[in-house]
């Protein structure tokens, strides 16, 4: 699949989850596979006004690209000029995100909310391509609740008011992230418009990711939730899709290994302070389905350096090592 210039080799995305797709995390998914990643969603009020947290999670590192920058709103102006920022920064794309089905977001007429709003989420994306050169990409969920699935005459609107390529998380609003998936809407999206296809939601292997191709035809698929304490996900994806074969889960001391050098990453861009606070629950998503994970998270908890994280890991590999033997 291609977006704009850029050419995708391989299977899979990086999705935009706020909170935990930041600079490090993106790097590390797309040194294990990642073909493209896209930033966690940045407030267009936040970019127009020069908000100092708004304008950080605009930094793109270059082993990180093609990269999509992807920004949140409910006003067309605004969003065009938010976008026209975040163009500067060497992404491939913009992103407009119209799936967050977060309070704080779809409560203020942003993200999910738009779904109720066909009409203004047209606006705000033909306001945005023509303020910007970069190809604009859309990515909105299955509808507002079961009685509002409305994906497949969003996306026809989102393709005629210019979008480049779209995303469709298979879920509602009103689901958050609790299952079932409904994979069957987003063939019906494909089926619907000639723009190239994401498909995205409870993507967790090789074998679900082999599902999302097949049962929807889409183009590329989005992993989120199933990197989350396994960027290696994307090497196994990509294994299976091109050669057929599965690639086991990395042995306990190589996982912690690849958690320290995560959270070292972490540390360097955010400083030690808030990259051992965001560490807490990286590091428990490492460790989970780990024997003696339970008795760990309380040390987790109260994380504060890097050496505390350290012993953690040792303890960690010398339970393997002890129960192996």
């Amino acid at each position: 699949m291609k977006i704009g210039n850029y050419e995708l080799n391989g299977y899979t995305a990086l999705a935009p989850m706020a909170g935990v797709a930041d600079r490090a995390f993106r790097e590390l998914c797309v040194e294990f596979g990642a073909s493209y990643v896209v930033t966690e969603m940045v407030s267009s009020k936040g970019l127009t006004m020069h908000d100092r947290k708004s304008d950080t999670l605009l930094i793109l590192g270059e082993t990180e690209k093609p990269a999509a920058v992807q920004i949140f709103g409910n006003d067309p102006e605004t969003m065009a000029e938010a976008a026209k920022k975040a163009s500067q920064t060497g992404c491939c794309a913009i992103d407009i995100n119209m799936g967050c089905p977060a309070p704080k977001i779809a409560g203020n007429g942003g993200g999910s909310a738009l779904m109720r709003d066909p009409d203004l989420a047209a606006r705000i994306t033909e306001a945005v391509v023509k303020a910007v050169d970069l190809p604009v990409t859309v990515k909105f969920r299955s509808g507002w609740d079961e009685n509002s699935i409305n994906a497949v005459e969003f996306a026809k609107m989102q393709e005629n008011a210019g979008a480049s390529v779209i995303t469709v998380h298979g879920r509602t609003k009103k689901q958050m992230y609790a299952p079932p998936v409904n994979i069957d809407i987003i063939r019906q999206v494909k089926e619907s418009v000639n723009i190239p296809v994401i498909g995205n939601g409870d993507i967790v292997d090789a074998l679900s990711a082999e599902n999302m191709y097949k049962s929807t035809g889409c183009d590329f698929i989005m992993v989120g939730r199933g990197a989350l304490g396994a960027p290696w996900i994307f090497n196994q994806i990509n294994e299976y899709l091109k050669n057929g074969n599965i690639i086991p889960e990395p042995p306990i001391e190589e996982r912690m290994n690849i958690m320290i050098r995560h959270i070292e990453k972490l540390c360097e861009y955010k400083g030690e302070y808030v990259g051992m606070r965001e560490a807490r629950k990286h590091s428990g998503w490492y460790i989970k389905g780990i024997r003696g994970a339970a008795a760990l998270r309380q040390e987790i908890c109260s994380l504060e350096n890097m050496d505390q994280l350290r012993a953690i890991a040792e303890k960690v590999i010398l339970a393997d090592s002890i129960n192996q033997q």
